[in-house]
């Protein structure tokens, strides 16, 4: 039985050079004497599925065609077959047997793609093989990734960017109804790394499921890409692994088809593929999944639509060079090299991920914690984005959002589809807290004149520390006319919100370089700072990112005529003085000022 077995396999995966074949598929025509077709499939017809359940090896499993599905959806067919082997009975609908090929008497008719959520028995939708062999022939005029739709309309906020991106869903997977079988992925990060973007990777049918493994196969080098084998798209690679794992259904000549479905449906692709290696399959009445790794990469995808990714054994994807350095109070010093796909959704969430999982590689933040990290950006093109700060009582939050916040709103610019060249990451992990509010704020005087100094007193209350106090003069504008203003100390949220509320044009982008010399302005303001703010009356106008001040009432009127193109708004103006501390301040107080004639 077991030689029986192996000659059907060898017997199938012979037809895969043979040059008859390989003439007719260029040809156009389907090869009936390698493909049967759903006209020629009835029910009951024995059939069986190539997939590896266990290390490399191709396995044959016996089933039963349930019926042929004719208009599933639009321009879709389906066959449905049920799994008789024990294993497949034992296991169900497993995810990552994507692309597993299905043969009916000798002749490949498809792949497996799709099952039910929560179905108890081994059945399964096939993807007809001529439906999977028309991916690729098609260019759309322009990628049509999932992304998250940032708002570039407003003041740019680094924390909201973030949260768009890992929250993102591309669409939601159905409980009930078909479901295209997800891809597993696995990482040498921490499960928690995952903790709150699994829906994100659900919503493009990958499916988060436990810690992978690291490490080489030297007796699986020569592993070759074929019909049933395992197709690892490696996300991460290099210290970090981090990759989705299906199945190869045909090959042609150095042309891979695979999953009977679209990865992100995106149409043009550039993402790694390789060979891999299953630790085992994880029987759950959840989702049965495919434990494994990539072995090694042999080429890349090239097209990703809704039957089939396509891609070429040889080909090297692009993909970006991604260095993460990480101090941590309990661990030495460690620096992670690798290499992760470049793409505007999953450049974002995996850097995330990774960020995440190096930053708890040797356990989660202790209660009090400090964070300084430093990250850049390179850009083709364009200056880079280079940004130092500084966090506590936060977890990874600040980190988080400066650093992918800011990749996300590059990746998905309005503006321009910059290449991004280098990732480089650095943070450092103290057991200590530096928060502190304010205690309390006084003035020398309240009552002043135009051209006065004042001296402003602020005493901050620090946990475990107790108080510091400091001083920071500032001058009244000789030019100010008579009335109650608001001097104001605070924070740095407080501080942040005030400013892109009084002038939010200098934070509203109008081009590529402009949104980068936005980023680095706001994720460099230190939270550090404690800053002194006098609220002025509104003068002049702004146009764009311009501000005209001083500019006399008549030319304002002017240049504020509704028949002009270009849109005004009024120039805010403030005084401020910046207070370093060594802790960030999160509250503000307000005083009020009176300014009396000279």
């Amino acid at each position: 039985m077991f030689q029986k077995r192996i000659s059907t396999v060898k017997a199938i995966f012979c037809l895969i050079s043979c040059p008859l074949f390989i003439a007719a598929f260029c040809s156009g025509e389907i090869d009936k004497t390698r493909y049967i077709t759903i006209d020629e499939i009835k029910p009951g017809m024995d059939a069986v599925c190539l997939t590896v359940y266990k290390g490399v090896e191709v396995e044959k499993f016996n089933l039963k065609v349930v019926d042929v599905v004719k208009g599933l959806e639009p321009a879709r067919n389906a066959i449905l077959v049920m799994g008789t082997d024990e294993r497949f009975i034992h296991t169900g609908p497993v995810a990552g047997c994507s692309g597993s090929p299905v043969y009916i008497n000798n002749r490949l008719a498809g792949a497996l793609s799709f099952g039910w959520a929560f179905s108890k028995d081994p059945l399964y939708g096939v993807t007809p093989i001529e439906e999977m062999l028309q991916a690729g022939t098609y260019t759309p005029p322009a990628k049509t990734s999932p992304a998250p739709a940032l708002d570039f309309s407003k003041p740019i906020n680094l924390k909201t960017a973030y949260n768009q991106i890992i929250n993102f869903e591309n669409h939601k997977p159905r409980d009930t109804g078909i479901n295209w079988l997800p891809c597993p992925i696995t990482t040498t990060l921490p499960a928690a790394s995952f903790s709150d973007s699994a829906g994100a990777f659900e919503s493009v049918g990958l499916l988060p499921v436990s810690v992978g493994a690291s490490g080489k196969f030297p007796e699986y080098t020569d592993v070759s890409m074929k019909p049933g084998g395992i197709l690892a798209l490696p996300l991460v690679y290099g210290d970090i692994e981090l990759a989705a794992i299906g199945t190869i259904t045909e090959v042609v000549g150095d042309k891979i088809y695979a999953f009977g479905h679209g990865f992100t449906g995106e149409g043009p692709i550039d993402i790694p593929m390789g060979t891999g290696y299953v630790h085992t399959v994880v029987a759950s009445v959840i989702r049965s999944f495919k434990f494994g790794q990539t072995i090694d990469i042999k080429g890349a995808l090239y097209a990703d639509q809704s039957t089939a990714v396509v891609g070429t054994i040889g080909k090297k994807a692009a993909t970006i060079p991604m260095r993460l350095t990480v101090e941590r109070f309990n661990d030495k010093k460690r620096t992670y090299n690798c290499q992760i796909v470049s793409h505007r959704f999953f450049t974002p969430l995996l850097a995330k991920i990774c960020l995440a999982g190096t930053a708890q590689m040797f356990g989660p933040l202790p209660a009090d914690h400090s964070i300084q990290y430093k990250t850049r950006i390179g850009i083709e093109g364009y200056e880079p984005v280079c940004l130092e700060n500084f966090s506590s009582f936060a977890e990874l939050d600040d980190y988080l959002s400066d650093s992918i916040g800011a990749l996300g709103l590059i990746l998905n610019n309005p503006y321009d589809r910059p290449q991004i060249t280098s990732l480089d990451f650095e943070i450092k992990i103290l057991p200590q807290t530096a928060i502190s509010h304010i205690w309390s704020f006084d003035v020398s005087d309240t009552t002043v004149k135009p051209g006065q100094t004042i001296t402003a007193q602020v005493s901050l209350e620090s946990y475990l520390t107790g108080h510091k106090n400091y001083k920071q003069t500032i001058t009244i504008p000789e030019n100010i006319p008579p009335g109650n203003y608001k001097l104001t100390i605070a924070g740095i949220d407080d501080y942040v919100q005030f400013i892109t509320r009084a002038a939010p044009y200098k934070y509203t982008p109008e081009n590529l370089p402009n949104l980068i010399s936005i980023i680095n302005n706001v994720a460099n303001t230190k939270r550090t700072g404690l800053h002194l703010i006098l609220t002025l009356p509104a003068g002049g106008i702004a146009i764009e990112t311009a501000e005209l001040p001083q500019l006399p009432l008549s030319k304002t009127v002017l240049l504020n005529n509704e028949k002009r193109s270009m849109v005004t708004k009024s120039a805010a103006q403030w005084l401020e003085e910046t207070i370093p501390v060594d802790t960030i301040v999160i509250d503000s107080r307000s005083l009020d000022i009176t300014v009396e004639e000279n």
